[in-house]
């Protein structure tokens, strides 16, 4: 039996007071029983269409915001939403679409400007993206995404003065915010500038969740009474990554080094597993902070680690590899090594060819 115009109408009343208050579950079903007995209305269509974008049913949101933005053709927001579901579900050539519909309606929005951008950038199109970032900079010069979007097409582009201007910018906004810091540090170091890099790239300590801490107090670069634990941040010991950092920055401290299995064959100072009791140590500090407690060169930094000397790893043939723990072994072995560096190598290795100082039997080839 079809629903009567009050009925409707207390649907509709109901549905919109649960997205008021956030039940966005409550609210779909009703909006979907009034766009059932409705299909032309605009603003209903609309109003279950952000309900499903709330609940992350983007493919089921796809429809009535479509037909929405038809309906709607006035309405700015219901072009924004429909470019947003697009650009969830991959569709940037049809958001492309919308955003500059909704462009067109109101021009200076800086908000539209960025998603274009967004929408630029993934479609390849590099540079519109950077002026549509551009234009909703000029509308709204401390726009994060904006700011933070542009940092990495400058980077990419080696524009590094700009990328940095941009991460300032957005580090006035929010100077404590620990992500900004890690990031504009990394991008200093890329560029070689230890001095001011390495103190913002300790911020990553700052980010819980994402890399190994121990039980112990962080060590500051004090004199230790008692043993010091230097040890991989990555939450998996035996990982590559966790391997590599091990050979390349268990050097110039005095301290255990906690590694996996495979490489405590290979190690000939102090060590201990992950897993085993920490109680009879003092302090602790991740490998990739040494550069900075230490005050660390980047053009001379102290010798690698010692190995043990085992007679199957006996033969030296010449090492050609990537930036692997397997080649730094070989290096750090005294093998005549290459390391092919990617195009944004590791910040440990500098910005330079040739010899390298990590190792002396190492060359860097990018």
């Amino acid at each position: 039996m079809p629903l009567t115009d009050l009925q409707l109408q207390a649907l509709a009343r109901d549905a919109t007071q649960r997205l008021g208050a956030g039940d966005f579950d409550g609210a779909e079903p009703l909006l979907a029983q009034v766009v059932a007995a409705r299909p032309n209305s605009g603003q209903a269509l609309h109003l279950l269409g952000q309900a499903r974008l709330k609940l992350g049913r983007f493919t089921e949101a796809r429809e009535p915001l479509e037909r929405a933005a038809k309906f709607l053709p006035r309405e700015v927001a219901a072009q924004i939403n429909y470019a947003g579901c697009l650009a969830v579900l991959g569709e940037h050539e049809a958001s492309l679409w919308a955003l500059d519909r909704a462009a067109r309606l109101k021009p200076d929005d800086p908000a539209i400007a960025h998603n274009r951008g967004r929408a630029l950038e993934a479609l390849g199109r590099l540079e519109e993206a950077g002026r549509a970032y551009d234009d909703a900079l000029a509308v709204d010069h401390r726009l994060m995404p904006s700011l933070l979007a542009r940092a990495g097409l400058l980077e990419a582009h080696g524009d590094w003065t700009g990328a940095l201007a941009d991460l300032d910018m957005a580090l006035v906004n929010r100077p404590e915010d620990a992500r900004l810091r890690l990031r504009r540090g990394e991008l200093l170091l890329r560029q070689g500038d230890w001095m001011r890099g390495l103190p913002d790239y300790e911020a990553r300590l700052e980010i819980p969740g994402e890399r190994y801490v121990p039980d112990l107090p962080r060590w500051q670069g004090e004199p230790v009474d008692g043993r010091l634990l230097i040890y991989p941040e990555q939450l998996d010991i035996d990982s590559d990554a966790a391997r590599r950092d091990t050979l390349m920055l268990a050097r110039g401290v005095d301290a255990v080094v906690q590694c996996g299995e495979t490489l405590a064959g290979w190690l000939s100072g102090p060590i201990i597993g992950r897993g085993e009791s920490l109680a009879s140590f003092n302090a602790a500090a991740p490998l990739r902070s040494l550069p900075y407690l230490l005050g660390w060169s980047a053009d001379a930094p102290p010798p690698p680690p010692a190995l043990r000397d085992r007679e199957a790893a006996s033969p030296r043939d010449p090492v050609v590899g990537e930036d692997t723990w397997e080649t730094h072994l070989a290096a750090c072995r005294g093998i005549a090594t290459t390391i092919r560096l990617p195009a944004t190598p590791d910040w440990l290795w500098g910005n330079r060819d040739g010899p390298s100082p990590w190792y002396r039997s190492l060359a860097l080839v990018r």
